[in-house]
């Protein structure tokens, strides 16, 4: 049977494109609204949660925080962040396992009914898909843990060229794990030489303070 005539879509390339209209869109809102959006991404089980208690518990005395949890089910994030005396919602995905710039705006809309200064965004857990689709973000963070390994870099490009800044956590278990710090940096490089790298450990707070200083000078930029 012929092809002749059929009409072919291109869904993806559409999908993507209309995506990242939206998040210029969205980017475009923020700068106006004086709100800076971070976009904080990982792998199930890296430590986003424990990094996001100890920054908003850093930075809340500076500025008014939102945090938007996102998760394919439970409102457990959005709990634990809300502990921390800030104003925490859960977006539930329906399944999806990523967040774009429509998702992430409904979720502002309801996060900004109150008045904030910095909205963070806990993606879901995961290094491929998230990376795939811009949310509107002013910029993007990744963390990276060291039970991973060092290779990670290598083995998911996309999601290591789009971060603005790399948090490799969890050092307190560097000596149990076969994980070369100064190799996984080169391998960050290798896909993005203008990321910026942090060691930390959310456990100890060791490095938290550095990347609190980078997370505040961004802010502090946005909304000058």
């Amino acid at each position: 049977m012929s092809n002749e005539g059929v009409k072919v879509i291109e869904i993806k390339k559409s999908v993507f494109e209309d995506n990242d209209k939206e998040a210029d869109k969205l980017r475009d809102e923020l700068k106006d609204r004086g709100i800076f959006l971070l976009n904080l991404m990982s792998s199930p089980g890296s430590g986003k949660t424990t990094t996001l208690k100890q920054t908003v518990n850093t930075l809340k005395d500076k500025y008014r925080i939102g945090v938007m949890e996102a998760d394919i089910d439970s409102d457990v994030d959005a709990r634990t962040i809300s502990d921390c005396g800030v104003h925490a919602i859960q977006l539930h995905t329906g399944g999806m396992c990523h967040l774009d710039a429509g998702m992430t705006k409904q979720g502002l809309d309801e996060l900004t009914e109150e008045e904030v200064e910095l909205a963070i965004l806990e993606n879901v857990g995961n290094l491929v898909c998230p990376a795939e689709f811009d949310t509107g973000a002013c910029k993007n963070a990744m963390i990276l843990s060291v039970p991973e390994g060092d290779d990670k870099p290598l083995k998911y490009p996309l999601m290591f060229s789009i971060v603005d800044v790399v948090l490799i956590n969890k050092t307190d278990v560097m000596p149990y794990f076969d994980f070369d710090m100064e190799k996984c940096k080169e391998n960050i490089k290798k896909r993005n030489p203008n990321a910026t790298v942090i060691p930390i450990c959310a456990k100890t707070g060791e490095g938290i303070d550095e990347w609190c200083e980078w997370l505040s000078k961004n802010v502090d930029e946005w909304r000058a």
